[in-house]
């Protein structure tokens, strides 16, 4: 693929709401996905951390995973955790609560460890996000892993942040120089409105082109308004320009359904499918 800015873009987290796929099922599909002329867009595949033994006794040697669970499984796991650890993700409180005490909890597990795993901390869009956000900037200060995750979706309207609370977040991020994920809801390359639910949905594309305006020093109100955007040829377009550009701030976001995006993508010239070669002439 070739393409920096597109480079492990989507986890595959087909074993999560809404996809909900069997672990025996997510497996193979997950090797086949990193064996697909669509490898390069691909990261690890996410589970829940409960499930790693299920995992080990399914997955090929050196398949890379994401563990994800509430900082106490983490604590019971992190002795027990497979040989293709790339990252734990975990969500440090619930909306309301102050997030810090989790992020702590789970920081004095980093500092016991000597593996590179990358660590989220999820942390709510609600009360004590920015004050959260500094705590894992100084993590990171300190020499450690962390970065921050946030949850851009799900099954109830207050659970999509709006296009200016997703910008403040992003340039708050960008300022503290604090890589994030994201995680539900992004389904589709643009912003759009779910036929069944009725619920907005950001798309993943909109959120790619606004981190490099951020990158590049825009300011929230000039974010909100590329998070808002419903046209995607213009969206298309800035990404094109910027495909051999390293991704700036976002790691990228879990996916429930891989197909997804790499159909969004390759329609909108994104994604080059290889034409298969011809068979050769006989002689």
């Amino acid at each position: 693929m070739g393409q920096p800015l597109l480079t492990a873009l989507v986890d595959d987290a087909a074993v999560f709401p809404p996809g909900s796929a069997a672990l025996d099922d997510a497996v193979p599909a997950h090797t086949g996905h990193r064996e697909s002329w669509y490898a390069q867009l691909i990261g690890p595949l996410l589970i829940p951390v409960d499930d790693r033994d299920a995992f080990r006794a399914l997955a090929p040697p050196g398949t890379g995973v994401g563990l994800v669970g509430a900082p106490a499984a983490i604590e019971a796991a992190v002795d027990d955790l497979p040989a293709g650890t790339r990252q734990i993700e975990s969500p440090v409180a619930k909306r309301g609560e102050d997030p810090r005490p989790g992020i702590e909890r789970l920081a004095a597990l980093m500092r016991k460890r000597e593996e590179p795993w990358q660590w989220y901390f999820e942390v709510p869009l609600a009360w004590g996000l920015m004050s959260a956000l500094d705590t894992v900037a100084a993590l990171r200060a300190e020499g450690l892993p962390a970065a921050a995750k946030f949850r851009t979706g799900g099954l109830a309207a207050e659970l999509f942040p709006t296009p200016v609370e997703l910008a403040a977040v992003i340039c708050a991020c960008r300022d503290r120089d604090l890589p994030f994920k994201l995680t539900a809801g992004l389904h589709h390359a643009v912003r759009h409105t779910d036929a069944e639910t009725g619920l907005v949905h950001h798309g993943f594309l909109n959120i790619l082109v606004a981190v490099l305006h951020a990158a590049d020093g825009a300011e929230p109100a000039d974010l909100a308004a590329v998070l808002a955007a419903t046209d995607a040829y213009p969206l298309a377009d800035h990404a094109r320009a910027a495909l051999a550009r390293e991704r700036p701030l976002w790691v990228g976001f879990g996916s429930c359904s891989v197909q997804d995006p790499v159909t969004d993508l390759t329609a909108l010239g994104l994604l080059d499918r290889p034409r298969p070669t011809p068979p050769a002439s006989a002689s």
